[in-house]
C-alpha cells in the first residue's frame, strides 16, 4: 500500500503529463490526445486527493 506522499507525487506527475498531452493534442488538432490528457489530469487530481486523505488519517 502506498503512503500519502507517494500518492501525491504520482498525482502531480500524472497531472503534469496530462497537461503536456493535452497541449500536444491541441497543437496537432488531435481531439483524442487532448481528451486523453484531460483524463490523465483528472486521474492525477484523484491520486493527490487520495494522498491527502491518507495523510489526514495518519494524524
Amino acid at each position: 500500500m502506498t503512503n500519502g506522499k507517494t500518492d501525491k507525487a504520482k498525482g502531480a506527475a500524472n497531472k503534469a503529463a496530462g497537461k503536456v498531452k493535452e497541449a500536444a493534442g491541441k497543437a496537432t488538432g488531435s481531439t483524442e490526445t487532448e481528451a486523453k490528457g484531460k483524463a490523465q489530469q483528472a486521474k492525477g487530481d484523484l491520486q493527490k486527493g487520495k494522498g491527502e486523505v491518507k495523510d489526514k488519517l495518519k494524524k
